[in-house]
């Protein structure tokens, strides 16, 4: 499976998916909605966590060392 991204319009995007020679099974849309001058439970008026309905598909797992030195440590033949 290869993911794609998509950008435009909605009607642009509607071609391209009708145009695409694949078995499409699944789509994550972002919608934008009006903003509110100030969210509840924010400090500044954004919202506190945009991919909060996102959780269920995020990846977990225990043993990733994601610190600052792990990142830029150089691995194999790097």
């Amino acid at each position: 499976m290869k993911p794609r991204v998509l950008t435009g319009p909605n009607r642009e995007i509607a071609e391209m998916i009708v145009k695409m020679d694949a078995d499409i099974h699944e789509a994550i849309i972002f919608i934008e909605e009006p903003s509110d001058p100030v969210q509840p439970g924010s400090a500044n008026g954004a919202a506190t966590d945009i991919f909060a309905e996102m959780e269920p598909f995020a990846v977990r797992r225990g043993d990733a060392d994601d610190s600052r030195d792990a990142i830029y440590r150089p691995m194999g033949d790097e």
